[in-house]
């Protein structure tokens, strides 16, 4: 099991976990005692191997046995714009991108959006921050991508230009390939933009904007794929190109 902490319950030889739901996971559900290992991310950049020193209810103290950068952590700092998408379709984006090694995802609430905001969506957003949390802890990451209040499109065109590479996968582009794209780079991108619209794809008005703000449109492939499987497709391309 890997146990996520702040860098501040840290020490040289020590950490100290205080959440209730891991210490009732660590007690309750794999039932490890005293002497058992397990592995902790100080959510900063580093990753332990600690031995459980002493358990109590509010408390399991860990002794440090070994201390390495994160060794899972992608170099590559994609974030995905997620046009929203209608039912349960985000919760599977989310978990198969953080496995796939996505930095960040902001929900984006575009021309072509199903969804609204009826004055509850911070209960989604708390919803889909578990969600990378589980995933995370499945897949034994080292930090935890954060899901990050939605955007509008005029507040995605203003976070663009914070990229090296913006890419935009466009059911319309007939000419260039997320692989063309990719090998014809001059300089490897340390931060890259992937805007994925909803199921309605975007408008043509959304997309010359993109455009016009830095993005590149791309083509994933021969056939048209759906919003929930967009990203995961750009994300594995993007890792296989230039993190693997």
């Amino acid at each position: 099991m890997k146990l996520f902490t702040d860098s501040a319950h840290v020490g040289d030889r020590y950490i100290t976990i205080t959440d209730k739901g891991d210490i009732r996971h660590l007690t309750k559900v794999l039932r490890l005692g005293k002497g058992d290992t397990v592995e902790v991310s100080d959510s900063a950049c580093w990753e332990y191997t600690a031995e459980i020193e002493e358990i109590a209810e509010t408390e399991v103290l860990l002794r440090i046995v070994d201390k390495q950068a994160f060794a899972r952590e992608p170099a590559l700092l994609v974030t995905l714009f997620q046009g929203i998408p209608k039912a349960g379709k985000m919760e599977n984006i989310i978990q198969k991108c953080v496995e796939l090694g996505v930095h960040a995802i902001v929900p984006v609430f575009l021309e072509r959006t199903v969804v609204v905001d009826k004055g509850n969506f911070r209960k989604k957003l708390d919803r889909w921050q578990k969600i990378s949390d589980e995933a995370v802890k499945q897949c034994r990451r080292g930090l935890v991508p954060q899901i990050e209040t939605p955007l509008a499109e005029d507040g995605l065109l203003k976070r663009l230009q914070e990229y090296d590479l913006v890419l935009l996968p466009y059911e319309n582009e007939q000419s260039r390939t997320l692989k063309d794209c990719l090998r014809e780079l001059t300089e490897r991108p340390r931060t890259v933009a992937v805007i994925i619209g909803p199921e309605g794809g975007f408008s043509a008005r959304e997309a010359e904007a993109f455009i016009r703000a830095g993005a590149v449109s791309v083509s994933l492939g021969k056939t048209v794929l759906r919003t929930e499987t967009a990203g995961m497709a750009a994300l594995a391309m993007l890792m296989y190109e230039l993190e693997l």
